[in-house]
């Protein structure tokens, strides 16, 4: 499987992947999936809001297990961050078939789409969907870099975009989700576990800061005569790292786009986004605070105006205790010691999830602590571990 997927929306020039929401590289993800499903008999459906499920048993049933994660990418992301979770519950359905394991609830493999936000900017769209957390109206308005709409995006891609929306009767006939992913960081590592349970995510966000200066001629304008939008960005994505430094968390403006965009052209706008997450809500406000206060000061002084827009949030989300500790008993039972229980300043699907159903993580070690990145990595005897492990969680959760 993992040979099969490899190829997919790699970039061959900086080896990482591009597997954005409704592209050709999307498209040959999905195809894949489905192909997996349909090679172990499992029943294909591809719901509303273009999430892909692969059902063993039932799902009108109700009280069903469902584990998986999702395949698309950042820019230039890493190979395992969303597929190995996919990949590994193939893996582990196949294991608990080699055991002659007997599913006593229904069990699903599920790709969420569009969970990074790289090509609309707003993360977990597919899950968002469905749980209701996105309006279809916010959704319809949602643009890439070009101005493509998402509705035009799936129009293109061959689906529905007049379809999506909440979708609680499917929730409600899910008893628990799972989701295994690469770990993004390095406290497995630390520790010396392959696989480790979440606690909780981070609070997180992204905001978009929008600096309007003045354009004019690079070589000509005294600098005392400029309103030079770069200045003031450039000062705030410092106030951004002092700030997160003093409150113990993280802030990170990783993107940028620049008007007019002149090599000699001092710049009109400069937009830039702004990803910050924190261990509490409180830590978090403070490092927004202690920004915009510091952003507006510099625009203040430099002449600049400044508008900043909150484009996504997610509070902090902490894993049903039961479901958590359920995982804990049945990877635990007959260890030396239990497994590690971690936090995360990742979104991910669970967690948007997690607000309607019961939903639990495993993670797997990666002992660079990279990812989103072409670096990402985890050792394939840990990867086995990880599917392992998730199988016995499987098997105690849906073969009772």
């Amino acid at each position: 499987m993992w040979r099969d997927l490899a190829p997919i929306g790699r970039d061959a020039g900086s080896l990482g992947y591009r597997r954005y929401a409704w592209t050709e590289a999307d498209a040959d993800c999905r195809t894949w999936f489905k192909a997996q499903a349909e090679s172990r008999g499992l029943a294909y459906e591809l719901d509303r809001n273009g999430n892909q499920w692969a059902w063993l048993g039932d799902p009108k049933q109700g009280d069903a297990v469902v584990t998986g994660s999702h395949l698309d990418s950042v820019p230039d992301g890493g190979a395992f961050d969303g597929p190995l979770g996919v990949v590994s519950s193939f893996a582990a359905l196949d294991e608990l078939r080699s055991r002659g394991a007997e599913v006593t609830r229904p069990l699903a493999v599920v790709n969420f789409g569009d969970e990074e936000g790289a090509r609309f900017g707003l993360a977990c769209v597919g899950s968002r969907l469905t749980a209701g957390q996105l309006t279809i109206e916010a959704a319809h308005r949602l643009r890439d870099g070009d101005g493509v709409t998402l509705p035009q995006a799936m129009e293109a891609a061959g689906y529905d975009p007049y379809g999506i929306g909440p979708d609680p009767e499917r929730l409600a006939r899910i008893g628990a989700f799972v989701e295994l992913h690469v770990e993004q960081g390095r406290a497995l590592d630390l520790t010396g576990d392959p696989v480790g349970i979440a606690s909780a995510i981070w609070p997180h966000g992204r905001w978009r800061f929008d600096f309007r200066g003045e354009a004019n001629h690079a070589g000509t304008t005294r600098l005392v005569d400029r309103r030079d939008p770069m200045l003031t960005y450039a000062e705030t994505v410092l106030a951004a790292r002092r700030e997160a430094e003093l409150a113990g968390a993280v802030a990170t403006f990783g993107k940028i786009s620049v008007e007019p965009n002149g090599v000699n052209a001092i710049p009109s706008l400069v937009r830039g986004w702004l990803d910050s997450r924190a261990p509490d809500q409180e830590s978090l406000d403070t490092v927004l605070a202690g920004i915009e206060k510091a952003a507006r000061g510099y625009a203040d002084r430099h002449g600049i105006d400044l508008d900043v827009v909150r484009e996504s949030f997610t509070p902090v989300i902490d894993f049903e205790d039961a479901l958590r500790d359920e995982l804990g008993a049945i990877l635990g039972a007959g260890a030396a010691r239990p497994l590690p229980v971690l936090g995360t300043g990742a979104g991910h699907d669970a967690g948007i999830l997690s607000g309607s159903i019961p939903t639990a993580m495993l993670f797997v070690r990666n002992p660079t602590g990279v990812s989103h990145s072409p670096a990402e990595y985890a050792a394939e005897d840990d990867c086995l571990a990880g599917v392992t492990a998730l199988a016995d969680v499987l098997e105690g959760l849906a073969c009772r």
